[in-house]
């Protein structure tokens, strides 16, 4: 039904990518500014924030995808478990706040499996 739209597969990927590190980056500069302004940091600022901020620029820009992209995967991982999962009671990631970090874990995975594509530093370093 929809087969004109294996003509753009690649390039549909490649948006996944973009958009979603472009997203993440804005996930995480929150954490950053906290951080830089010195009022209220927690451990979780100092090493989720830069993860987020540097993993989301590297992702959007294809630049060594793979491994930045498992290493965001995992970072939300443990975000969803210690802090919506564990802090706010468990339950729904609806009920707990934590669907982003489970859609951000598993749309990280699969580009983390799948690689960098088109669009990316990655493709143009060989």
């Amino acid at each position: 039904m929809l087969d004109f739209m294996k003509t753009y597969e690649d390039q549909t990927y490649a948006l996944l990518r973009i958009v979603s590190g472009f997203l993440f980056i804005f996930h995480g500069w929150p954490k950053v500014e906290t951080v830089m302004s010195g009022e209220g940091a927690t451990y979780v600022h100092y090493i989720a924030g830069p993860i987020e901020v540097i993993g989301g620029l590297m992702i959007m820009l294809g630049l060594f995808t793979t491994c930045a992209a498992f290493i965001a995967s995992g970072l939300m991982a443990v975000a969803y478990w210690m802090v919506h999962y564990g802090k706010m009671g468990g339950g729904w990631p609806i009920d707990n706040k934590g669907e982003l970090a489970v859609m951000f874990c598993f749309v990280y995975l699969y580009i983390a499996a799948k690689g960098s594509g088109i669009w990316s530093v990655d493709s143009r370093r060989g």
